[in-house]
């Protein structure tokens, strides 16, 4: 089985910090976030939009021209054919980066030995993940994920789409306080987009923000 590839960003400077690098779209994702911004990966039964074989040909002619590649999705670890493709990115020089909602923790696990890089989505406080993601207990694996992160010395950063409609704003500083607790040292604050696609403005955090901060566009 190959992986189901639903789109490919050849050149970004933003996803993966540090590095130049194209990003590969993983096709299919268990959950369903209203301000979802790639909603056409959704739907796991969908064939790619192209083939893995073409992505692996691409990269071939950007060796030592990018960095590295990052997974995307959607989500990428849905797919159990990650590892083998991680392996063959990596196999051609290239750095790895995973952006992952943090549903599969073993997957993840399992995978971390082959990442550079960690983007993981905390959706919300945990009390309010089964509304965000309309999908029973995902709180419970998302923060699994980020405890099994934290534990493996990967480089990483978390980052929370939020607007006052999921939680309030006194329910986002003490997600701030516990992510710091936690260990978290990076924390990206997106704007949330509704589905007819106008934006939540976020303010700058405040001064008694718990840990580094910066806002980033979902």
């Amino acid at each position: 089985m190959t992986l189901r590839v639903g789109g490919l960003t050849r050149l970004t400077t933003i996803d993966f910090p540090g590095r130049l690098a194209a990003v590969v779209f993983c096709q299919g994702c268990p959950w369903r976030c209203g301000y979802c911004h790639n909603p056409a990966l959704l739907d796991a039964s969908q064939p790619g939009a192209m083939a893995w074989d073409e992505v692996l040909a691409f990269l071939q002619t950007r060796r030592g021209l990018l960095d590295g590649v990052v997974f995307s999705g959607g989500e990428p670890l849905a797919q159990s054919a990650l590892p083998q493709a991680l392996a063959e990115v990596r196999s051609l020089g290239f750095a790895t980066a995973l952006h992952t909602g943090g549903m599969y923790p073993d997957r993840l696990a399992a995978v971390l030995p082959q990442l550079d890089w960690v983007g993981l989505d905390i959706k919300g406080p945990l009390a309010n993940y089964d509304a965000i993601t309309r999908t029973p207990g995902s709180g419970a694996r998302a923060w699994q994920s980020l405890k099994l992160l934290l534990a493996s010395g990967v480089d990483h950063e978390c980052r929370t789409t939020w607007h006052g409609g999921l939680f309030d704003t006194a329910a986002l500083i003490a997600l701030a306080d516990e992510l710091a607790r936690l260990g978290v040292r990076r924390w990206a604050l997106q704007e949330c987009s509704t589905p007819g696609g106008l934006p939540w403005a976020l303010q700058p955090p405040p001064t008694h923000w718990p840990l580094p901060t910066r806002l980033r566009h979902a």
